[in-house]
């Protein structure tokens, strides 16, 4: 389908939330609370770094909205945008900083190579975070200043996202 497709098909479904991935329309599927859990402390931690950090220029969004890149319509379970406050009804974020997925055991090959060669295309994407729901691990990869991508787990402890300049723990990721 085009984007275009998607959208208007998207639209008319009653609940179910799907993804568009070079062209092709993926239902996505039902969440796990491990999932849900890691989804909602992701947010938390990331809200309260840029609360901390005083950058009120940045805000963090849950799944639900769309980030687009080529013929992929995806929905990241969370995303850190900085720039100018985006409109109320908008459903789409173009230059988000960073990106966040919790692995499930749907997406994960998906998460680690279809959406980590689409996010890398985005300019404004710094960061992307693969969490894991059950073990305490997450998977960090950054753009580089020559445009390659740095990878490193953290098991715990201290994570620096810079910029926008915040620190989020492993810890908290996993916070009940």
């Amino acid at each position: 389908m085009t984007r275009e497709e998607f959208q208007a098909w998207a639209d008319q479904q009653p609940s179910d939330r799907f993804e568009r991935i070079d062209g092709i329309v993926i239902a996505m599927a039902p969440e796990r609370i491990s999932y849900i859990r890691r989804k909602g402390s992701a947010c938390d931690a990331l809200r309260r770094a840029i609360r901390e950090a005083g950058l009120t220029s940045c805000e963090v969004l849950g799944d639900g909205v769309t980030v687009q890149v080529e013929d992929s319509d995806f929905e990241p379970d969370a995303l850190l945008h900085c720039g100018p406050r985006l409109p109320g009804d908008e459903t789409k974020v173009s230059d988000p900083l960073m990106l966040v997925e919790v692995l499930s055991p749907d997406s994960g090959t998906l998460d680690r190579a279809s959406k980590l060669r689409a996010y890398s295309k985005l300019p404004s994407v710094l960061h992307y975070l693969i969490v894991c729901p059950e073990e305490q691990r997450i998977v960090r990869y950054s753009r580089m200043p020559n445009d390659q991508v740095a990878t490193q787990v953290f098991v715990s402890g201290e994570i620096r996202l810079d910029p926008p300049g915040i620190t989020v723990t492993v810890e908290e990721f996993y916070a009940e």
